[in-house]
């Protein structure tokens, strides 16, 4: 199908990585208790916009350009664990009572929030290079025309993940939103998990 070799196979391989727990997770899951149904929703097209985003510049050949130059990668790796660990500690050390008001944010700020978690991984530019090949015909790969297909393919197992993830979140945050401390706690669970994956991202060669 316009190339690609297994359709079926790199469907469910990428809906298995979607379903990885990770920081893009955990900040989809975090704005959705914030921000309720439109603040997930915007973090979900964040997390699209930002994987569209390295796709392309993997076709540009960016990774390339990454691999080449060690210390441009480190410098997009560090700049996005830091973004990370100021994420996580913004939550951990947020005050008890401090939900309502963050729970007016504008929805275009949960957007960018996972659009740049999704933006500073550069490990991200690396695998889709390492990925996309996996499922592509060399004979019959159609070049932009195939990649923009499973690029589109992406978005939508993106978005179609992003709306579960979201509709179960905001009913579990519903019955949350009776206990106050717990919600808290949680919040502060999810901060400590970023700022880990901060810790994990800039550790990483």
């Amino acid at each position: 199908m316009l190339g690609v070799t297994d359709y079926g196979a790199f469907v469910i391989a990428f809906l298995i990585l979607l379903a990885i727990p990770g920081p893009g997770n955990f900040a989809l899951i975090t704005a959705t208790g914030k921000g309720g149904i439109k603040g997930g929703l915007a973090a979900t097209f964040g997390v699209i916009l930002g994987d569209q985003v390295l796709m392309w510049l993997a076709v540009a050949g960016v990774a390339t350009l990454l691999a080449t130059y060690p210390t441009a990668f480190h410098v997009v790796q560090w700049a996005g664990a830091a973004y990370l660990a100021w994420l996580g500690l913004r939550m951990v050390l947020s005050k008890p009572g401090g939900a309502p008001r963050e729970s007016r944010m504008a929805s275009g700020r949960y957007l960018r929030q996972t659009m740049m978690i999704t933006l500073l991984n550069p490990k991200a530019i690396m695998f889709y290079m390492a990925f996309f090949p996996l499922f592509i015909d060399p004979v019959r790969h159609q070049g932009v025309v195939t990649f923009a297909f499973m690029a589109l393919t992406v978005a939508g197992l993106t978005l179609l993940y992003g709306l579960i993830a979201v509709f179960l979140t905001h009913r579990l945050a519903e019955r949350m939103r009776a206990s106050p401390r717990i919600a808290n706690l949680l919040e502060r669970l999810a901060g400590a998990c970023l700022v880990g994956f901060g810790i994990k991202l800039a550790a990483m060669r």
